[in-house]
């Protein structure tokens, strides 16, 4: 099983729920991560990462961490100095068109959002809301562009978006489709070496459906026309994401595989949940397991089952604890001997 990794974790792709998945595997196997000085949850997000950023770094010792997952604005030479040069590069994307939708309700505090009352609006006339110059503009524009460290607001020209597409590609051993989740979770699961249940989750992060609003034709070409860059990298990088299928496993035994990932979901879910699914945050009861609450979006979370061992009770909370909750158990736990 491979065991160095960086994880890209683009904003609002199900990269949460990702990112549960490898702390869990980091803490099943002792491994270290690279985390925010002071026990954060961005490594100086929206500046470009720098390996200073990371705690117990230091250029005189150079440490390597085992795995890299923390919100950040990606360049690589920086990634460089805190993992392996044997690392495994991957990261998740999500159809633009959804993704600014979820944005929108999520970062309604944006100064590019903050002064109308619906995405249509701003949409109308984008450029009388969004300004360049802001330092929180990239939530409303060509956010997976921006976090992969490129200019969102660079014009789309056929040069720059193969020039950006080879960057990503010379950078990223996998890309995942978050729409595709458990195929993604699977070819995952092959590349990395691991076993079925290194890959389970439970959904983290999501926001209850009533947030959530349709969206018209028109509305959805304008998506795609001001997120273009967005656009482009989604395109091209979800074809490669089928040709790899085809290539490296074949969609029949995809088909099995998934089937198996979902099968043991269900039982997992039988096991640790109350009611089997999501909650919304007022029946949380666990205040432990709650989600950060963000924008107008409902974040959910779930309840454990009453009375289980205390081996499948440890399991089962792994997998639906929060990301915040999750990082700082694990920081404090990395970090134990030298904290006051």
């Amino acid at each position: 099983p491979k065991t160095d990794i960086v994880f890209l974790k683009v904003h609002k792709s199900a990269s949460s729920t990702v990112m549960n998945i490898l702390f869990r595997f980091g803490e099943m196997h002792n491994l270290t991560f690279a985390f925010p000085i002071g026990g954060g949850n961005q490594l100086f997000y929206p500046r470009h990462f720098l390996a200073r950023f990371v705690e117990g770094f230091s250029p005189s010792s150079p440490r390597r961490f085992n795995i890299l997952c923390h919100h950040m604005r990606f360049l690589q030479p920086e990634v460089h100095k805190v993992v392996s040069s044997s690392a495994f590069y991957f990261s998740i994307l999500r159809n633009p068109v959804k993704l600014m939708e979820s944005s929108f309700a999520y970062y309604k505090g944006a100064s590019a959002f903050s002064r109308v009352r619906s995405l249509e609006e701003f949409l109308r006339q984008p450029y009388h809301y969004y300004n360049p110059t802001d330092g929180d503009r990239h939530y409303a524009r060509n956010l997976m562009t921006f976090d992969f460290g490129f200019n969102p607001d660079g014009e789309a020209s056929a040069e720059r978006v193969k020039l950006m597409l080879k960057a990503i590609e010379a950078s990223f051993d996998l890309l995942l489709i978050s729409e595709y989740f458990d195929e993604s979770m699977v070819l995952l699961k092959e590349m990395l070496c691991w076993d079925l249940d290194s890959v389970v989750s439970f959904p983290l992060n999501i926001r209850d459906s009533s947030t959530k609003s349709p969206l018209s034709d028109t509305v959805v070409e304008k998506i795609k026309d001001w997120n273009r860059l967005d656009w482009e990298i989604y395109t091209h990088f979800n074809r490669t994401f089928w040709e790899r299928i085809d290539r490296d496993i074949g969609r029949e035994r995809m088909q099995r595989e998934v089937k198996a990932l979902r099968e043991r979901q269900g039982e997992l879910a039988r096991t640790c949940l109350q009611g089997m699914g999501s909650v919304a945050p007022k029946h949380i009861k666990d205040s432990s397991l709650k989600p950060l609450q963000h924008g107008s979006a409902r974040i959910l979370g779930y309840n454990l089952k009453q009375g289980l061992d205390k081996e499948t009770e440890r399991m089962c909370r792994r997998l639906v604890t929060p990301e915040l909750q999750y990082s700082s158990a694990l920081y404090k736990k990395q970090f134990a001997q030298s904290l006051p």
